[in-house]
């Protein structure tokens, strides 16, 4: 993984330009986006050629939606690790075990997909029970080195504070959301019942907290109508990775008058603190057996509560410092997400 100079701005206008940045950067990750992007093309065309279903959705849906996550993320952990500085070993064993537990899930839901099979939760046969906890354990290792990143990064002194906080935060947020996966895990209580039983070992665990996987739910993302289901906030909490560097990226170039580089990273915070709570509260609401589209009014009044109170943060930093004195300081800017692949 080199240091190439400081790209210009027109070596950034192409996404291929950026992508073979990346290459350069680091090779482990990039490459796995472009070994990820030609699985997508493959999902895509099973598809159209494939009519078979599993729970109630195309058998190639979840490789595609698991495909374009990866790259996503990939990509951002690329970024990502080009602000940790004098941990090159760091950087290099995080990617390669990163890029590997990414491929090796991919590799298994693909497989499981095009046997016609669910991948996850499936212990029915000796091969399935192989898969899925080989599954769990690539999982549980992407987990803990997200821990190790947002450790050093929360430890590490960045020149930019407001970007610092959004990428401290992302990962913070991710972690949280990446956790509730091990929630899924468990067994339901109806499983629990069949194995005290005797029966047979089907299904460990479940996306959904009531009802059986499978039934009705939102276009595309699948999550239940009907029933809690954890998968809303595992999916907020590892895109925060992306939502809140963003967001320190627009706090940092919008014109906001009196605002000093400290305000700005205290609304970055309160951002960070705020995506923290609504995944908090998302998995609270599906362990309730709630579905995303039917909160009780308990739920709503604490959706109300973080509103409230990020409304409330926000416009008392603002608020501040419209009374203060110009500041003697200008605002920094931060950089263009992706731009500071060195």
């Amino acid at each position: 993984m080199t240091s190439p100079a400081p790209p210009t701005p027109s070596a950034l206008k192409t996404p291929a330009s950026l992508l073979a940045r990346a290459v350069r950067t680091n090779p482990p990750l990039a490459l796995t986006t472009l070994l990820t992007a030609v699985v997508l093309l493959v999902c895509l065309v099973g598809l159209v050629a494939d009519p078979r279903q599993v729970l109630g959705e195309p058998t190639w849906l979840k490789p595609t939606k698991f495909a374009v996550s990866i790259c996503v993320y990939s990509l951002t952990l690329v970024w990502f690790l080009t602000y940790v500085r004098g941990r090159r070993r760091l950087v290099v064993t995080v990617s390669w075990i990163v890029a590997a537990a990414l491929l090796v899930e991919l590799a298994l839901i693909v497989l499981q997909s095009a046997r016609g099979l669910r991948s996850h939760f499936n212990v029915s046969t000796p091969l399935d029970q192989t898969v899925y906890f080989t599954m769990a354990g690539a999982i549980a290792t992407l987990w803990a080195t997200n821990v190790v990143l947002a450790v050093v990064l929360l430890a590490q002194r960045l020149d930019d504070p407001v970007l610092a906080w959004g990428l401290r935060g992302g990962l913070v947020v991710a972690v949280v959301g990446m956790a509730v996966a091990f929630l899924m895990t468990d067994p339901t209580p109806t499983q629990l019942e069949a194995l005290r039983a005797g029966g047979d070992r089907v299904l460990i665990g479940a996306h959904t907290v009531g009802p059986a996987d499978g039934g009705p739910g939102l276009p595309l993302l699948g999550w239940s109508t009907v029933a809690g289901d954890l998968r809303a906030a595992h999916f907020i909490g590892i895109h925060a990775m992306q939502a809140l560097p963003l967001v320190a990226w627009l706090v940092a170039v919008v014109p906001a008058g009196r605002l000093t580089v400290r305000d700005r990273t205290r609304l970055v915070q309160v951002a960070g603190c705020a995506a923290l709570a609504v995944v908090l509260l998302l998995a609270w609401q599906a362990l309730r057996g709630q579905p995303l589209t039917g909160p009780d009014t308990l739920t709503l009044a604490v959706a109300a509560a973080i509103a409230l109170g990020t409304l409330t943060a926000a416009a008392t930093v603002v608020l501040t410092a419209r009374r203060r004195t110009p500041p003697s300081e200008p605002a920094r800017q931060s950089p263009t997400p992706g731009a500071h692949l060195d």
